[in-house]
């Protein structure tokens, strides 16, 4: 057999190939190790984004490896007509470490979402044929599926593409009384992200979380929590129910269960599980062997209570040094987040051009998120050694002197 033919690979021919509907920056990446990337010309980075929160235990980590290598010399695919040994540890272990009592698999966030959505329609009309009103948050993000964008509460994602499914209700993000005033006998689910990171890394208050759950058990509602970013150890608790002590009656997690390896979950109980019965919904690769596998391990080291606790120890050691380099430059005016979902959100000049400083920080080495327009995220590995922050926060001091030095002559 011939060896495969291998055009030259550059950035730029990126945008010759690739439908446009990302604007993805000028770099191509070719190898990473830990926090660290490095591109096709040789070029190092730091990397301070963690694929939006997916890479958990950054890249390349050995037990996954080791995971994957082994999954693969035994079984990689087999149909959901079937069953698989892989794909029944992870669910038990998922299971073990949660409230919940049954497991859905699927690949993305969005579709670990839109079943969460299906379920609760089913649900609710269950029990009136008027029961089909889903409430969430203005700002909110659950995905790209026209459920999804419908659910999520930012126009900009939803607009264009026909009429919005019908039943959705918005409120503002913390607001008791509005959410008060928005559920109803008519409410089948409310939907929240316990801490919305693509709107600005913006948690959500105990109260809230505790109201939400106060009105779904008075309506008969289900409490769902996307916890696709903050899910699997991101915020120092295995999961974010756990930081805030509420307990939802399904919950939905993608990114850092797979570690870069497409795989997301739907959880929940018994009682609701019921109400997806065999054929109301399905996946080719959900459950996918090989996925689960890399899930296991992933999980299996995340949900140690030494990560877990570093977790919280790189919170805030990184929140104290971006607040130092804040306070000396002038560049944000707050550092807010909960573990290592950080949000840096900018000062003036530079309200409204997060895109343009997560830019000039790649031209520095560093790789970092956007969350809005006036908000730099960080959404590291929760392993980054603490050399690696150490050489991301010097280049980003820098990259904050040079902002200030340019502010000053504007």
């Amino acid at each position: 057999m011939g060896t495969p033919f291998r055009a030259p690979q550059t950035a730029d021919a990126y945008t010759e190939v690739m439908v446009p509907v990302y604007s993805p920056l000028d770099v191509l990446a070719v190898r990473a190790q830990g926090a660290t990337v490095w591109d096709a010309a040789g070029k190092e980075y730091i990397d301070l984004s963690g694929g939006i929160a997916v890479n958990a235990l950054g890249h390349c980590h050995p037990a996954l490896i080791e995971a994957l290598t082994a999954q693969a010399h035994r079984l990689w695919h087999i149909s959901n007509t079937y069953k698989s040994d892989s794909t029944l540890r992870l669910a038990r272990a998922l299971i073990r470490l949660t409230f919940a009592e049954r497991v859905f698999f699927a690949n993305s966030g969005a579709e670990a979402n839109e079943a969460a959505f299906k379920l609760a329609r089913r649900y609710g009309l269950h029990q009136s044929p008027r029961k089909y009103e889903i409430v969430a948050a203005h700002n909110s993000f659950h995905g790209r599926s026209l459920f999804t964008v419908s659910v999520g509460g930012q126009p900009k994602y939803s607009n264009g593409f026909g009429p919005a499914i019908e039943g959705i209700r918005h409120v503002p993000f913390n607001d008791l009384g509005a959410l008060e005033h928005a559920v109803s006998q008519n409410t089948c689910a409310v939907v929240l992200e316990p801490v919305q990171g693509e709107s600005g890394v913006l948690p959500a208050t105990r109260e809230y979380l505790a109201c939400a759950r106060a009105l779904c058990d008075r309506h008969n509602a289900l409490l769902i929590f996307d916890e696709v970013q903050t899910g699997v150890g991101r915020l120092g608790t295995l999961f974010a129910y756990e930081h805030f002590g509420v307990v939802p009656d399904v919950m939905t997690i993608a990114k850092a269960i797979g570690c870069g390896i497409p795989l997301s979950a739907m959880l929940t109980m018994d009682k609701f599980a019921e109400h997806l019965g065999q054929g109301t919904h399905g996946t080719t690769f959900g459950g996918n062997p090989l996925a689960c596998a890399v899930g296991e391990a992933a999980l299996h080291a995340i949900s140690q209570p030494e990560l877990l606790y570093g977790v919280r120890e790189r919170h805030d050691y990184l929140v104290s040094r971006l607040r130092q380099i804040g306070k000396r430059y002038g560049v944000f005016e707050e550092v807010r987040g909960i573990g290592l979902l950080i949000g840096c959100v900018l000062a003036e000049p530079w309200r409204g051009k997060a895109r343009e400083v997560a830019k000039a920080a790649l031209a520095h080495g560093v790789m970092v998120l956007q969350a809005g327009q006036d908000v730099m995220r960080l959404a590291p590995s929760l392993n980054i050694s603490y050399p690696e922050i150490d050489e991301g926060l010097a280049r980003l001091e820098v990259l904050a002197q040079e902002l200030s030095h340019e502010a000053v002559i504007c």
